[in-house]
């Protein structure tokens, strides 16, 4: 619930956003968070302040009667200039959490257009609505009367505002049908192709893109006219096609789009100036890194490779932290593509190889700014230019490299990870439930994806499962005699948590066959276990798995570092049983030598690794 100075936006009102009633106290919620914001705005507050922008005309008067109408429906509605000449109608101030929430809300209830977007104050120069408002304390923009004098124009701007251009849509007269066509037929195929992108944009056009002005492009046409008030002949005057090119660009206002011409990389590429900047070169990457709060991102890929080098780029690119999970992916002959998606940012990569060259780019952009991202994209693909030049394969290359880096961008890390066994040949694995806990995606070894079969939490136990037959290279066989007390053990696990690209073994002795309280399901051990140890094989002096070695216990009361627990392997063949997989039982064997019960714990030990 929103309470003094806070912007949160209430739960219930937000999940029930449909309900009339409940949409009137969602706008007075809205209200509140204005009114806090406005004060956060003059005392100059290092938190992050974003709009919702709904709409920018070319013509002042046109933009105080637009803002007027949605004033009189929605709250926080503000105008304000525009670099280009515009004029700006936007919602806000708030948090950027909240205005993800508003357009959710307004695009749901169709109060506002489905192509408003989320934009930065930097966007926005004098604030001309509500009448003497001032939140960026520039001045405020003089209003015109409430009477217009006749002789003035209409669109006639006031003083201090910028002079309209004068090829803009309000400095010419208007074309009869007539004039239209024929001035329309003075387009170039280009020119006559960017009209029906920007109609498909606008959501009235879902053809070919192919420059023929047919049936469907005239009814298209026809019905952007009746949406933004003119007659609807099906064929745009001057001024009309300009202000449908104007609607088309302004959701890119403020990111200043120009094109780059790297020449390191060999790329010459469309890039929001206004949000990025060149950084550094790590091969095979340019990057170019954020410049203000919005957080975007752009990376140059440029190498000299094939299709194998293409593949393995393909790949590693996955692993980096840019490039989330969730998002469709193809790697076809000499191209691949990546999405990823988060609850922060969307990833989008577009690669592909030609001539011995391996070029592309990556966006990251932040989620919830979907519309400018996919305007930002199709920019980028449509400007993008192959030079001859290829980056050095060396550029960025020092002596402090990190195993966690790739070419100077971190890895993807997983929420935990800890130890495993497979106990059967198909690979299903045996590890610890603590390993498990509110994962969305779990891995074996960080490569293979696994699910979960079936979980014991009174036991701490988890049975996974791999979503593709296995084939390990061992898998555990139960020790079928009760071991000796004080007799050698031995734990096998990932004790670095994946840092090394295999595991150790660590020995010990067993110091008890039930737990400190008496549990007979627990054994206790002496052995000096790190924390990724967690979930691995514990076995007897015939390297038969004699149970599995359990997170440290957690309390007030702090144990020896020695001192471990291991759940009995008759604990762990009653779960397995329940998952419908049968625990294979060992032989009882002469004690092995250290270095073949090492071999034997490497062989079936995995790593499991939970991901948000």
């Amino acid at each position: 619930m929103v309470k003094h100075g806070d912007s949160c936006l209430s739960e219930a009102v937000v999940k029930h956003m449909g309900n009339i009633g409940l949409m009137k106290r969602f706008v007075l919620v809205l209200l509140l968070a204005f009114g806090s914001l406005t004060r956060s705005l003059s005392a100059q507050t290092t938190e992050e302040i974003v709009w919702v922008q709904i709409e920018a005309r070319p013509s002042f008067s046109e933009a105080v009667a637009r803002a007027e109408t949605y004033a009189q429906e929605l709250a926080d509605v503000n105008g304000f200039t525009l670099s280009s000449g515009w004029f700006a109608i936007a919602l806000g101030p708030y948090r950027r959490e909240d205005a993800e929430q508003v357009l959710r809300v307004y695009r749901a209830e169709r109060q506002i257009p489905f192509d408003s977007y989320i934009a930065t104050s930097d966007t926005y120069g004098q604030q001309f609505w509500p009448v003497g408002a001032d939140i960026f304390n520039q001045g405020p923009a003089d209003t015109p009367p409430a009477e217009p004098a006749p002789e003035a124009p209409e669109d006639q701007p006031l003083a201090g505002l910028p002079e309209p251009d004068i090829d803009s849509p309000t400095a010419e007269a208007d074309e009869s049908p007539a004039e239209a066509r024929r001035s329309e037929q003075l387009l170039t195929r280009a020119e006559r192709q960017a009209l029906q992108t920007a109609l498909q944009w606008a959501g009235y056009y879902n053809a070919a893109i192919d420059g023929a002005f047919g049936s469907g492009t005239r009814r298209s046409m026809a019905a952007w006219q009746r949406a933004n008030g003119y007659e609807p002949t099906g064929i745009l005057t001057t001024s009309q096609r300009a202000a449908l090119l104007g609607q088309y660009t302004a959701v890119l206002d403020g990111l200043d789009l120009q094109l780059v011409r790297d020449a390191a990389a060999g790329i010459d590429i469309k890039m929001p100036t206004a949000e990025v900047a060149f950084d550094t070169y790590q091969a095979p990457f340019a990057q170019y890194n954020a410049t203000s709060d919005l957080g975007a991102r752009v990376l140059l890929i440029s190498q000299m490779g094939d299709r194998t080098t293409l593949s393995s780029l393909y790949e590693i690119m996955q692993t980096l932290e840019i490039v989330p999970l969730e998002g469709p992916r193809s790697l076809r002959g000499d191209s691949f593509t990546l999405v990823g998606r988060n609850a922060k940012i969307v990833s989008e990569t577009r690669v592909s190889l030609a001539g011995g060259r391996i070029k592309g780019f990556t966006l990251i952009w932040p989620a919830g700014d979907e519309e400018r991202r996919r305007r930002v994209i199709d920019e980028m693909e449509a400007s993008f230019v192959r030079q001859s030049a290829v980056l050095d394969a060396d550029a960025g290359v020092t002596e402090a490299q990190q195993i966690d880096l790739v070419s100077g961008l971190q890895v993807r890390k997983p929420l935990m990870s800890r130890s495993g066994f497979y106990v059967d040949t198909s690979g299903a694995v045996v590890t610890t439930a603590d390993a498990v806990q509110s994962c969305t995606r779990i891995t074996l070894d960080e490569v293979y994806d696994a699910t979960l079969s079936g979980v014991d939490p009174t036991n701490g136990i988890a049975i996974l499962k791999p979503t593709e037959r296995l084939a390990p290279p061992d898998f555990a066989r139960f020790s079928p005699n009760v071991p000796r007390l004080q007799s050698q053990v031995a734990v096998a696990g990932y004790s670095f948590e994946g840092q090394l690209n295999a595991a150790s073994v660590t020995f010990g002795t067993l110091s008890a066959l039930k737990g400190l309280s008496g549990e007979a399901n627990l054994s206790r051990l002496a052995v000096d276990a790190l924390p990724g140890d967690a979930g691995g094989p514990v076995f007897d002096e015939g390297g038969n798995v004699m149970g599995m070695l359990l997170p440290r216990p957690s309390g007030t009361r702090q144990l020896p570092d020695e001192v471990r627990f291991a759940l009995s392997g008759e604990a762990i063949a009653g779960v397995l049983a329940e998952a419908g997989v049968v625990a294979q039982q060992g032989e009882r064997t002469a004690s092995l030598a250290p270095e073949d019960i090492t071999a034997r714990g490497v062989g079936m030990t995995v790593l499991v690794s939970c991901w948000e």
